[in-house]
């Protein structure tokens, strides 16, 4: 299987569990590993034959920046869940984080896998 990537694209949402987290919008960054195969679309060298990372950056954008889940764990799951239904991924692998919500961390989040 071969792999689409995209790293550390970051999406201002409303994220979190308490009060004041539920007034702002915090940032939450996220790596995704897409499986598929791309050996058509190395032949053929059209975006039509593999996955459009823009394409799925804009969709996430969209979804994400609309969303107010509480838990990223709700976020990373329905994020993955829609690139599995929109897309021609056979598998996904994602890792979801909010820099600094942990003071003296750098960032903290969760990473999941789906396959089909």
């Amino acid at each position: 299987m071969d792999i689409v990537f995209i790293k550390e694209l970051c999406i201002e949402t409303v994220i979190g569990i308490y009060d004041w987290e539920r007034k702002i919008k915090q940032i939450v960054c996220i790596d995704l590993e897409l499986g598929t195969d791309i050996s058509s679309a190395s032949g053929s060298d059209d975006i039509h034959d593999t996955v459009d990372y823009k394409a799925v950056s804009k969709r996430l954008k969209s979804f994400i920046g609309e969303s107010k889940f509480l838990l990223i764990e709700a976020l990373a799951e329905e994020s993955v869940k829609l690139i599995m239904d929109e897309f021609p991924v056979k598998h996904v692998k994602a890792r979801f984080s909010k820099p600094g919500a942990v003071t003296g961390s750098k960032e903290v989040g969760v990473m999941i896998e789906r396959k089909k």
